[in-house]
């Protein structure tokens, strides 16, 4: 197994050698299928006998309401949220994620610093600035992006919600006044962010536009590859 390790300087007083258990991220935007393969992902591990963990994004138990109630009225500033999604990741790592490594279990995360970062950068905060502030963050022991044409993500939102979200339609940031519209060029260039944070982080891009069975039958055998699997 890989020995852990930070991005940056971490977070004090953790000893990485003690950390048994793997962090596996699925990334993607909503409607890309990420959560539908994490359910999946946790019911075939725990059927193999593993203990599993899940994490995602807004789930703190510090600052998840309030995060909540400053989305509403579409007037949080870029950085006040980007701080506010940081201090979320903060806590879930320092209480959820490194304890239950240390149990040795497998932590499935639905999302990761992947997605805040790729975000920060489309509403135009600095690289090194964002790089900085996740550098408390653990390096994964595999990314899996979920990779899903803009237009279709369109579709499968709408079945879900029967609208779009203004926060992920980029609607904050002036791309168009048209909702659709901000929507595809947002996704777009947070897509090709992840293009580009493959090539840094060296994660793995999956083919999102196929059957939920055939991403989960992908993503098995690399989780299985991963572990050691027969």
């Amino acid at each position: 197994m890989t020995a852990k390790r930070f991005f940056g300087a971490g977070l004090p007083g953790v000893k990485l050698d003690q950390l048994h258990g793997r962090l596996i991220v699925v990334e993607g935007t909503d409607g890309s299928g990420r959560s539908t393969q994490i359910v999946k992902l946790t019911s075939w591990l725990e059927s193999k006998g593993y203990a599993v963990a899940s994490v995602g994004l807004k789930r703190s138990t510090l600052v998840s309401e309030d995060l909540e109630k400053a989305k509403q009225g579409n007037i949080l500033g870029k950085t006040t949220m980007s701080l506010f999604y940081a201090t979320d990741f903060a806590d879930q790592l320092e209480n959820n994620v490194i304890p239950a490594l240390r149990a040795g279990f497998i932590v499935l995360a639905d999302r990761y610093i992947y997605t805040l970062m790729a975000r920060d950068i489309a509403r135009g905060a600095d690289r090194q600035w964002v790089e900085a502030l996740y550098s408390m963050a653990l390096v994964p022991d595999a990314v899996f992006y979920l990779e899903v044409s803009p237009r279709l993500l369109v579709e499968r939102n709408f079945q879900k919600n029967a609208t779009l979200d203004y926060w992920e339609s980029g609607m904050d940031i002036g791309l168009s006044n048209n909702m659709f519209d901000s929507f595809i060029r947002y996704q777009r260039t947070v897509q090709k962010e992840f293009r580009r944070m493959q090539k840094q982080f060296g994660f793995q891009i999956v083919n999102g536009n196929r059957s939920v069975w055939a991403i989960h039958t992908e993503l098995r055998k690399k989780v299985s590859e991963l572990l050691g699997m027969k």
